[in-house]
């Protein structure tokens, strides 16, 4: 397996902490829950999930003289945050496109929280109206052809870095780094549940687990629970993004279907709005663990393994590692929901 020989620049302390939930687990009364920490993995602006995907971009980055990353995602993007982040620490420049995401009224979702970092960072954000889409965007092609026309040399990062080639590669290592952990801990988690929207980081664990399956023969589930509430797109992605992954690794045979799931029944109607099950999720989270999680991903992953684990859909025998992915600072542009 090829994993080990892609280069990796360090952008976080080292392996994200893995914790007990032991509050919770008593609160659920059924499986035991444990967490692995993306949201304090680095020093870079807050960390989060995507600066480790970042670590396996970088340096194709720098190999091409890039002087400029471009990115985009909507106005709270917690990635176009962490781009801007490994933008400064690199002494790079830095352009995003903020696109209108979410309809959500809130008066400051365009100066506070993410996008409030990113231009402390020094990052060059351009506001643009049109709403959410996984896919690529012509706004984001246009600021990578500006970048060009003033003589730069841009370095596009897709939204999430879902659809960069290399996009996978940081949460397949997230697997080989839960095993490690395991092996410390002494224990298995059996079952990975993970917010999924653009689709690279839920891939890229799914190749990755496969790959230690193949290994150890031991199965696991990972259970992608949607927050995009385009459920067939993303599906759709994470199962190409996750084949494309196991492939460059040289997993060396397909994917199965059943290693491919994608839950819907949390996400609401809309992409980035939280309904009662998201806010119900935040504030067990904080009450019990003083567990910060946002409300556009992690609030929806939460309520997924809130109900999956007390209907018995995830068995009381069962240790679940849940994979919180950071973006505490998008709750700065939704503070009207915890009057």
């Amino acid at each position: 397996m090829r994993l080990q020989e892609f280069p990796r620049h360090p952008l976080t302390f080292g392996p994200s902490p893995v914790h007990p939930l032991e509050r919770l687990t008593a609160h659920l009364g059924g499986a035991s829950v444990w967490a692995k920490r993306e949201d304090v993995s680095s020093g870079l602006a807050y960390g989060g999930n995507k600066t480790r995907k970042l670590e396996y971009i970088v340096p194709d980055a720098l190999a091409k003289g890039a002087d400029t990353l471009v990115s985009i995602g909507g106005y709270q993007s917690n990635h176009t945050r962490q781009v801007a982040a490994v933008a400064a620490h690199l002494g790079l420049k830095c352009r995003l496109v903020q696109e209108k995401w979410v309809d959500w009224d809130d008066p400051v979702n365009d100066k506070v929280g993410n996008i409030l970092l990113s231009r402390i960072m020094g990052a060059d954000v351009r506001l643009d109206p049109h709403g959410f889409d996984i896919g690529i965007r012509q706004s984001w092609e246009e600021a990578i052809a500006e970048v060009e026309a003033s003589g730069g040399t841009p370095y596009p990062i897709s939204a999430g870095a879902s659809e960069h080639p290399l996009g996978g590669l940081g949460f397949a290592n997230w697997a080989f780094e839960v095993a490690a952990q395991e092996e410390q801990l002494g224990v298995f988690f059996d079952t990975i549940v993970v917010c999924t929207v653009t689709g690279s980081t839920h891939a890229g664990m799914i190749a990755g687990f496969a790959a230690l399956e193949d290994l150890t023969g031991r199965p696991r589930r990972v259970l992608g629970i949607d927050a995009s509430a385009t459920l067939e797109k993303t599906r759709d992605q994470v199962g190409r993004i996750a084949r494309n992954t196991a492939a460059l690794i040289e997993l060396g045979r397909d994917l199965r279907d059943d290693e491919i799931t994608v839950l819907e029944g949390w996400a609401g109607d809309l992409y980035g709005i939280p309904v009662e099950s998201t806010i119900e999720a935040i504030r067990l989270s904080g009450r019990l663990e003083a567990m910060i999680i946002d409300p556009v991903y992690e609030g929806k992953s939460m309520a997924g393994l809130v109900d999956l684990v007390t209907s018995g859909e995830i068995g009381r025998d069962s240790t679940v590692l849940y994979a919180h992915l950071g973006g505490q600072p998008a709750l700065n542009a939704y503070s009207g929901i915890f009057d």
